[in-house]
């Protein structure tokens, strides 16, 4: 794929996102337009919501492949994403209903069970002060496998919410709340690109190993422990937001470093500008595709991003 200038790229994923966002707004259950309430107190905020959890799961990613040098690393390496679920139907089954700080107790639980599960797992895998990016990996399965466990036991023992389940377990932008989970996701993924932009050169330099990066001057493990409680803040305040979306995290870095080269300085807020405008539109496809049923978020980018996950699995395995 031919390169083109960062900010080419990301003045083109503006207008895409400006385009969706006014489509999204345009479109919806109703058909075209509606109401003053319908287009700003409904459908404005749910775009909007959907661009920033889009951002947030790229950057994320980048975040993580850039860490652990893998282009195949997500966004839900290290755990967020099972905590997070485990948090959410813990508040569904329990019948939660009083918001906390303004926000509803399933996107609240959710980001705290998210930002909980990173901690245990940076905290299994510190060992002397450092945190080996294999261990690290180990703790995030463990952590995240015991929470499916839990998860599925949940599951099994609590049908009467069961359809509510699935769907947040799916991703979904069908929230009536959507004005407070924006002030939710906005500074999620303000403050994971903010992170990831000031450590932008040190992540490139990860790219040659922990101890050549040390010998370049990168304090590694305070690297580590920032670029880490980014990720981990991007992907839970996603999460919260959205219920789980998957392959986002995957797919834009690799299309963003294709695009304009694998310097973190410049494909980060490229990665940012494209992740709003895949969920973003992945929102409005879901809403779109079948008249009066709503798809889940997360298997309109399944669909989307499987192929491509082949697709780089099948030429790493060839590298």
């Amino acid at each position: 794929m031919r390169r083109i200038g960062s900010g080419t790229a990301i003045a083109g994923a503006a207008v895409a996102l400006a385009a969706v966002v006014a489509l999204s707004i345009a479109w919806g259950a109703s058909g075209w337009f509606g109401t003053g309430t319908i287009l700003w107190q409904l459908r404005l905020p749910r775009a909007l919501v959907a661009a920033g959890a889009g951002a947030a799961l790229a950057t994320a990613g980048a975040i993580f492949q850039g860490l652990f040098r893998n282009p195949l690393a997500d966004p839900f390496a290290v755990g967020v994403s099972g905590g997070s679920a485990l948090g959410a139907v813990a508040a569904i089954v329990l019948g939660l209903s009083a918001p906390f700080l303004g926000i509803a107790p399933v996107a609240a639980t959710a980001f705290l069970g998210g930002l909980g599960a990173a901690l245990l797992v940076y905290r299994l895998a510190r060992v002397r002060g450092r945190v080996p990016i294999p261990t690290l990996l180990l703790a995030g399965f463990a952590v995240g496998s015991l929470a499916s466990a839990l998860l599925s036991i949940l599951l099994m023992t609590h049908t009467r919410n069961f359809g509510d389940i699935m769907l947040w377990l799916m991703g979904s932008f069908a929230h009536t709340d959507s004005w407070a989970r924006l002030a939710v996701m906005v500074p999620a993924a303000a403050i994971a690109l903010g992170v990831a932009v000031v450590y932008a050169r040190d992540l490139n330099l990860f790219l040659l190993g922990e101890e050549p990066a040390q010998q370049l001057g990168v304090e590694v493990e305070r690297a580590k422990r920032w670029l880490l409680a980014a990720g981990a803040v991007a992907t839970a305040g996603a999460v919260a937001c959205a219920g789980i979306i998957g392959f986002v995290g995957l797919v834009v870095p690799n299309l963003a470093r294709a695009v304009v080269g694998p310097d973190h300085r410049r494909m980060l807020p490229v990665c940012a500008a494209g992740g709003a405008v895949l969920v973003a539109a992945a929102d409005l496809a879901a809403r779109s595709v079948l008249r009066g049923i709503e798809l889940p978020v997360g298997a309109i980018t399944a669909v989307a991003g499987a192929p491509f996950f082949l697709v780089v699995l099948r030429r790493k395995a060839r590298a």
